[in-house]
């Protein structure tokens, strides 16, 4: 994965998360949202995507997978970015495919104030 730096790209550690439940223990695995985040090639859209993205200053990139995964939901669903928004913080399966492994009521991590 040339151009590519791993270590740029953000992930959940979880380690603050020892008494949560795992999205993808408490979610229907064969759900579609479930099936289709296991059939995309993230690490290909990371690498192409991430390659864009570099840390400078001001506010640190959001994770590529995350905002690869909200615009392939607003764009599947026609949802605006409020909605997506909204729908994302009801919806462990959007926060799955958008690749959070616990779930989340906060939205400000996707959406600049």
């Amino acid at each position: 994965m040339e151009g590519f730096d791993a270590a740029t790209e953000r992930r959940e550690s979880g380690e603050q998360d020892l008494f949560r439940s795992r999205l993808d223990q408490v979610i229907n695995m064969d759900h579609a949202l479930a099936k289709l985040a296991r059939t995309i090639d993230w690490g290909f859209l990371e690498e192409k995507f991430g390659a864009v993205y570099a840390d400078g200053s001001g506010r640190p990139p959001l994770p590529t997978r995350l905002m690869a995964g909200l615009a392939i939901l607003k764009h599947t669903y026609n949802l605006s970015d409020e909605v997506v928004c909204e729908q994302w913080i009801e919806n462990p399966y959007y926060q799955y495919f958008a690749a959070r492994s616990f779930s989340s009521t906060d939205c400000r991590s996707i959406v600049p104030r």
